[in-house]
């Protein structure tokens, strides 16, 4: 028993002696984290009794707290009873423990730089063999066990092989390392299995799993895509030990690199792994946001080790991630296009090259009839319109962006929508316009070579022309008279063609299905002549598909003569519309080979000509990231909730706040995000990824949350190790 003198100096010795402070880090934000953030963390739209535990709170409220965990009224407890997460005993006493110490914060371990430590020290200094034997012989020697025993040869073939290759070794190769007893017999099987081919192939996979790989589009249709070269980019770019730094951004953004090879391009396939929804009635632009929102949580998944995806709807109730963060996040990955890019191979090209030489050759061998080809010509000259092309000095699009080519024509590229709308302004116009044509052009670059841009429901390259509209000087401009030289839908009532774009009705128009990969046209005359400075022409494509027309050219002409559409092209009738003698140079060729290629009395001879055209190689696509140009900025804005249909202010690409920020030379687009995530300022990328390879060789992480750096993932079981 101790006296009682001796109370007063007991008691000044226990107020003295340190308590014991609660690890935060290992012990208490995991709880804070698990059973107070939801209501108590970084959202402030749900955040209760203004009290926040993500951040040190006063010292009265952190009384309030340890008053609460222990309250005997059930309706004053906390966590209350209705969430489901009531603390233990050894929990209480954990923030006891905290509160009482000082209730020290600290910053999240996955947020700081990694730092190089000491080795651990080892009592078997002999056992060890390299650095990390000095980690795995310490934990042994802490527990008080011993290394297992050094495995003999067949089971380190086997283990070396399967982990390095994912193949089980063959007999014959497991017979020469047990026969080989020279120094180094290890260090060579190691070299040979890393020289392998498969080396690549059973490393991509993991990787193909996080970047969601899938050879179909997915959703209701699901049908096939090209996207293989990006995965065979994949094992190549590892078999060729790639750098990681370099195998990222070329992922991300090879498309954005200086002379960015074809590679380069292919690479950026990682995120055009994304399902696409070709069902009927879909919005395409809803569907790539989507498929953006996708980009965004995978990026944050694969690089951050996070679970940014949680923002998207409302602030992360775990992590210290703003709602308005996520959108920063995507606003980095917001302005691309998606097209196919071609793939032909050398041998591809060359045999393309030897066709076109070929078919020229065997053109210039057809008969020509001087008799018929004159005769043709006199009927021709005789109806033909002379034509003069516009080049636009103004064009825009709702959603597209319009380029001007050589040619007069217009190509269209950007963002395709169900319901799209092309403004054309033209100066410097002949006086006396009486008609109008617009030509559909096919190109290699649109779907099925076009001329529309129509991709997911209806067929591929068409298009649905659903009215026309012409001002000048501010006043409309009438048209009637429609004629076309081909009209077709694939679905729907009503007449398909040109006087249907003059009706007023979005649900009719000019569409040319089946007919997809040539030219067709269609003519309007003006009720009456035209004088004008400037004319200005509007065009809406409204479908419950996306079928927006990708290559046209516009053309007017003052002749007097009716004007009608017709299966002669642009530049034929325009020499057509010429006297002979006012022909030069190899315009009366051109014509003889129109000629000669329609002509009925050598069908028989073109058929070898047709045939070759059968034969131009088709060559393999895959689907890759292209940059808008920044006339043509996608703005990205915040979305309440989350919606689509729910967009709210414009904001501007910003990385994590909590993380490093993005360098001053750093460009606002996809290329600096990529070079920002493997910056070695960045303290999330290396470690997520170590700690991902980590778990592919032993089974388990050395954080088990693989893809949860935050808060509520679990806490690495040797910090040092992860960061070494």
């Amino acid at each position: 028993m101790i006296p009682v003198r001796s109370w007063p100096v007991l008691g000044l010795l226990l107020l003295l002696a340190p308590l014991r402070a609660a690890d935060f880090q290992r012990e208490v934000r995991p709880i804070l984290a698990k059973h107070c953030f939801k209501c108590h963390g970084p959202d402030e739209n749900t955040r209760k009794a203004k009290l926040r535990l993500d951040k040190r709170p006063d010292v009265e409220q952190l009384q309030q707290v340890l008053e609460r965990i222990d309250h005997a009224e059930p309706e004053e407890l906390m966590p209350p009873m209705t969430a489901k997460k009531p603390l233990n005993a050894a929990q209480k006493k954990v923030l006891r423990d905290w509160v009482n110490g000082g209730a020290v914060y600290t910053e999240h371990w996955a947020f700081i730089a990694p730092k190089r430590s000491a080795l651990p020290k080892v009592k078997q200094a002999g056992w060890v063999r390299n650095d990390l034997d000095h980690f795995t012989l310490a934990r042994l020697e802490e527990l008080g066990q011993k290394p297992a025993a050094v495995a003999d040869r067949h089971r380190l073939i086997r283990r070396l092989s399967l982990d390095l290759i994912g193949l089980p070794p063959k007999p014959a190769e497991v017979q020469a390392f047990l026969a080989d007893k020279k120094p180094g017999a290890y260090e060579r099987l190691v070299d040979r299995l890393l020289a392998s081919p498969h080396f690549g192939e059973r490393w991509a996979q993991p990787w193909l799993d996080l970047a969601r790989y899938a050879d179909t589009n997915g959703y209701e249709k699901d049908r096939p895509r090209s996207i293989w070269p990006w995965r065979d980019w994949v094992i190549e770019a590892i078999n060729r030990d790639l750098p990681f730094d370099q195998f990222t951004i070329e992922q991300l953004a090879g498309d954005m690199l200086p002379n960015a090879t074809r590679a380069q391009r292919v690479a950026t396939g990682f995120h055009r792994n994304t399902m696409v929804n070709e069902e009927g009635g879909i919005d395409p632009l809803e569907f790539r946001f989507h498929a953006v929102v996708d980009r965004v949580n995978t990026t944050a998944t694969t690089w951050l080790g996070l679970t940014l995806g949680c923002a998207q709807c409302h602030t992360h109730k775990f992590d210290p991630v703003p709602h308005h963060s996520y959108f920063e996040m995507m606003a980095f990955m917001n302005n691309t296009a998606e097209p196919e890019l071609p793939l032909p191979t050398p041998e591809q090209t060359a045999q393309r090259a030897k066709l076109v030489q070929d078919i020229a050759a065997a053109k210039g061998k057809l008969p020509l009839d001087k008799k018929k080809f004159e005769a043709w010509l006199k009927t021709h000259q005789a109806e033909a319109i002379d034509w003069r092309f516009l080049r636009p000095t103004q064009a825009k699009a709702t959603r597209s962006w319009l380029e001007i080519e050589e040619d007069d024509s217009i190509f269209v590229q950007g963002d395709a929508s169900k319901h799209d709308t092309y403004e054309l302004e033209f100066a410097n116009l002949p006086a006396g316009i009486t008609a109008l044509r617009l030509e559909a052009l096919p190109d290699e670059r649109l779907p099925k070579n076009g001329p529309g841009r129509a991709y997911y429901e209806g067929p591929k390259g068409d298009f649905f022309l659903s009215e026309i509209k012409l001002s000048a000087n501010g006043q409309p401009v009438k048209l009637q008279n429609g004629s076309h030289n081909y009209a077709k839908q694939w679905i729907g009532k009503g007449d398909p063609g040109a006087m249907a774009a003059l009706d007023g009705d979005l649900q009719t128009g000019w569409s040319v299905s089946g007919r997809e990969g040539k030219p067709s046209q269609a003519v309007w005359q003006l009720t009456k002549p035209l004088t004008a400075k400037t004319l200005k022409i509007r065009m809406d494509f409204s479908r419950h598909y996306s079928a927006s027309l990708g290559r046209f050219r516009i053309a007017v002409t003052t002749s007097g003569k009716l004007a009608k559409a017709k299966d002669v092209s642009a530049e034929i009738e325009v020499l057509l519309a010429r006297p002979n003698e006012a022909l030069i140079g190899e315009e009366q060729g051109i014509l003889q080979s129109w000629f000669l290629d329609h002509s009925k009395d050598v069908a028989d001879a073109r058929k070898s000509i047709e045939a070759m055209r059968r034969k131009f190689p088709k060559p393999s696509t895959t689907l890759v990231m292209q940059e808008r140009p920044q006339e043509h900025l996608r703005p990205t804005h915040r979305h309440h909730r989350g919606e689509f249909l729910s967009p709210r202010e414009v904001v501007r690409p910003e990385v994590l706040p909590f993380l490093p920020p993005l360098a001053k030379d750093q460009s606002r687009d996809r290329l600096g995000l990529a070079r920002w995530l493997v910056d070695p300022r960045n303290p999330l990328t290396a470690r997520v990824t170590v700690n991902r390879y980590w778990a592919e060789l032993f089974g388990e992480g050395i954080v088990p949350t693989l893809d949860d750096f935050g808060y509520t993932g679990t806490m690495p079981s040797d910090p040092a190790l992860l960061d070494w």
